[in-house]
């Protein structure tokens, strides 16, 4: 791609980024309500196929594994499966708006364990814009007419998951001095290791309803689509650091040089807005692809988790630009 100048590399690696981000979650959805694959079996070979990418990063020269004992990353395997498992099976049992939403209190999940736990202090008006982000998923919640008892507790474990998993990667990078594809090379088996452990005693795994069962050809095709979409989406932007690798098309170190070029030139605002602006298309996909209903309350918590969002990137980034200015002015 030498050929296309930088500004437009960039575009394109944020809509390839913009496009397996919103794809998968419809590609899933779809392959739970409309086909009723085995959710627990999509994330099994999801985590397959990932981990088979990183083996050809690494054979390839992408990155160098390190050397890292069991124990030392059992912990963040069991969270890394366990938050993706309970966010699927939201996915799975909520409207799309709900389980997007509801994605959103990790951001005030992480800075309650980061104030509990870690001691770490946060400004009162970062404290502040958590409450129109808690109030508008309750809204949404409490006026969505496809309530699910169930897919609230999923929705619930996967945030409690999602943040505790946040919070420990980074400070286990930190801890083993490792970047997170070096992490993720044995996050991804050990936590493949655990389903493959579980999954009978919850799934059929041959016949009707089971991953070997008779699928149809759409089926494998849309399977197939959402293990590329989601292998596209985890080595591009895992956990929102910048991993420019994709297993899954030719050229794979041409195209790692070209997803590290493209990591100098995002900022962290371009990022966020990008990630803004899925926030809404998935929303509007499933009311438009899965016809999920949409009361004006409902819209009033998006709107309300919106703005709280919004607010919370941007006294984030004047904290960045803040922390800057004093490093320069430093002697």
């Amino acid at each position: 791609m030498g050929w296309m100048p930088a500004q437009g590399r960039l575009a394109a690696g944020l809509l390839v980024n913009l496009a397996a981000s919103i794809c998968i979650v419809f590609l899933n959805k779809w392959l739970y309500v409309r086909l009723g694959f085995p959710n627990l079996s999509l994330t099994l070979v999801h985590f397959a196929i990932t981990w088979l990418g990183l083996y050809l990063c690494q054979a390839l020269g992408a990155f160098a594994p390190k050397s890292l004992r069991a124990a030392q990353v059992l912990p963040l395997a069991l969270s890394f499966c366990g938050f993706v498992v309970f966010t699927n099976l939201s996915l799975q049992s909520n409207t799309i708006g709900t389980y997007q939403l509801a994605k959103a209190m990790t951001t005030p999940v992480i800075v309650l364990i980061q104030s509990l736990a870690y001691g770490k202090s946060f400004p009162l008006r970062i404290k502040l814009t958590l409450v129109p982000i808690t109030l508008g998923v309750f809204l949404n919640s409490y006026y969505d007419v496809k309530f699910s008892a169930l897919g609230t507790v999923f929705a619930t474990l996967g945030v409690l998951v999602t943040s505790l998993y946040q919070v420990w990667v980074g400070a286990k990078q930190h801890e083993l001095q490792v970047n997170s594809m070096q992490l993720l090379y044995y996050q991804a088996p050990m936590s493949l290791a655990m389903l493959l452990f579980i999954i009978p005693f919850f799934e059929p795994v041959f016949g009707e309803g089971g991953i070997f069962g008779p699928w149809t050809l759409s089926a494998v095709v849309r399977l197939s689509s959402s293990f590329v979409c989601a292998d596209t989406k985890l080595f591009y932007f895992y956990n929102g650091t910048a991993v420019w690798c994709d297993s899954l098309y030719g050229k794979l170190v041409h195209l790692l040089d070209h997803w590290k070029h493209i990591a100098c030139h995002v900022s962290f605002v371009t990022y966020n807005m990008f990630g803004h602006f899925k926030f809404c298309i998935t929303l509007l996909g499933g009311c438009l692809l899965f016809k999920d209903p949409l009361s004006v309350n409902q819209g009033l918590g998006i709107l309300c988790t919106l703005f709280g969002i919004l607010a919370y990137t941007h006294f984030k980034l004047s904290e960045q630009e803040s922390s800057k200015s004093k490093l320069v002015q430093r002697p």
